[in-house]
């Protein structure tokens, strides 16, 4: 898997659904915290009692608002409220709160990544709509549960246009939209809570086909490599079906991870299906010049904006600055960092990206709970630059900050790692090594270069590795030229 075969090609869209960050629903008040018991957070709008009616939240449209602005499509000044007609057992007023024809943003686009290449995929529309509550099968012998506290949680549904090609296109998609969704603090991005989750719509063609094949839609994958390994599984489906005479039939599909494959859930609805129409109860929702104005002014640097500053102003490559704005938090640990160091922003890059990433990998962390503070990092990488320290001692004095040992200097001084840099100090460990090593001396003056090196481990070896790597290269070569 994940080579389309030779004479195909792929055609992925995906609709999003991203959960706003409010504290309350979005047509009544009742709390969207996680991991409440059953059914302890659904009020009476929630649960559909006869005669009440909802009432908007603010903070929702707002945050659709500062989505529809970073990326760059047109926020409605007029947009209508539908009613999504389907019955569902979590679902308690036989319909769900949408938007089908006027939804709140349309248009816009957002920048992907593969490998060196970059992408523009456009977007379709985002609307804003409520979630439906939840089935609970495990815990009920042969009966299922029904829990109401997700019902009424808002989403800002988003689509894309079918614009990608492949699994991993859509990956890079979906990865870039969760990390912008983050950046502007609409939706906290937790997939596994279900905060972000994706319906991916698949379909292949004959390359050079201008025609787009029957899609499938697969619902609900909540983590990045479910995506990919859906697609990548439904596009071989596809293809092998075709190949062998039959035809793909338009459905909705859902990904087993366990048994690694995509199975029918049931057959795609249109919108037709859905007699969608404008909810009586709700009125147009209308968004002011002066509003959406007011939301730009409090939006953040955005990504795109930021990665051209990085390449602009501090001179780095585009793929440093692209892994810089991965999220909001490391670009923000970077600027931090050269605030304190504004001579060093390349060196600064290759510790955030290497030593510093590494760790929290492997620790699992994030990077706003790194041990090592932006200031502290900047003083290891000036220690490096005024030649107090190797790059070697350096990882050793960055070990000893993660262990929260002290401060940088403090760290040098208690350890005694200060590089040795001194003319005669180097000379004397030169002498007593090349007197302590006469065959490498000789094998080097016959001809042979890995004899230096080994002479040069030596060095190394009797400073403890404090030596200055540079000087003793330069000082050694003169030493045995002499």
């Amino acid at each position: 898997m994940g080579t389309t075969p030779q004479g195909w090609e792929v055609v992925v869209g995906l609709e999003t659904h991203t959960q706003l960050s409010t504290v309350s629903k979005i047509f009544s008040g009742a709390s969207t915290a996680f991991g409440a018991a059953p059914n302890t957070q659904a009020a009476t709008v929630d649960l559909a009692l006869p005669g009440v009616l909802p009432v908007l939240n603010r903070g929702a449209v707002e945050r659709a608002i500062r989505f529809g602005l970073a990326v760059g499509g047109q926020v409605s000044a007029r947009s209508i409220f539908a009613r999504k007609n389907y019955f569902y057992p979590d679902l308690p007023k036989g319909y769900q709160i949408s938007q089908y024809e006027r939804p709140v943003v349309e248009g816009g686009t957002l920048a992907i990544r593969i490998g060196d290449v970059e992408k523009v995929v456009r977007l379709t529309r985002a609307h804003l709509e409520e979630d439906a509550g939840k089935s609970l099968h495990e815990d009920f012998a042969g009966m299922s549960g029904i829990d109401l506290n997700r019902a009424g949680t808002p989403l800002l549904e988003i689509v894309s246009e079918p614009d990608m090609r492949s699994a991993a296109e859509a990956v890079a998609y979906a990865r870039a939209l969760h990390a912008l969704v983050r950046w502007i603090d609409i939706c906290d991005g937790n997939m596994q809570e279900g905060s972000f989750r994706c319906d991916a719509n698949v379909s292949v063609r004959r390359i050079g086909d201008p025609k787009y094949g029957t899609r499938c839609e697969i619902k609900n994958l909540n983590s990045f490599r479910f995506l990919e390994r859906a697609i990548e599984h439904e596009v071989e489906r596809q293809i092998d079906l075709i190949d062998s005479g039959g035809h793909v039939v338009q459905e909705t599909r859902l990904y087993d991870p366990d048994r690694d494959e995509t199975r029918a859930m049931r057959s795609k609805e249109d919108a037709q299906d859905y007699r969608y129409f404008p909810d009586p109860d709700l009125l147009p929702l209308e968004i002011t010049p002066q509003w959406i104005e007011q939301v730009r002014a409090a939006l953040p640097e955005l990504p795109q904006a930021r990665r051209e500053r990085f390449v602009a102003q501090m001179g780095l490559g585009a793929y440093d600055a692209a892994t810089l704005t991965a999220s909001r938090e490391i670009a923000d640990y970077f600027d931090a960092t050269v605030a304190a160091l504004p001579s060093e922003p390349k060196l600064c890059a290759n510790w955030i990206m290497g030593d510093l990433a590494a760790r929290l990998n492997r620790e699992d962390l994030d990077i706003s709970a790194s041990p090592v503070a932006p200031a502290q990092l900047a003083r290891l990488v000036a220690r490096i630059v005024d030649g107090t320290l190797s790059g070697k001692l350096a990882k050793e004095v960055f070990d000893a900050l993660w262990a929260r040992e002290g401060d940088v200097d403090a760290i040098i001084a208690a350890r005694g790692l200060v590089q040795i840099s001194d003319a005669g100090a180097l000379d004397a460990l030169i002498a007593e090594v090349m007197a302590a090593n006469p065959r490498s001396v000789d094998e080097f003056r016959a001809g042979k270069d890995k004899a230096f090196n080994a002479l040069v481990g030596q060095v190394m070896k009797a400073s403890k590795g404090r030596a200055n790597p540079a000087q003793v290269n330069e000082r050694l070569r003169a030493a045995l030229a002499g």
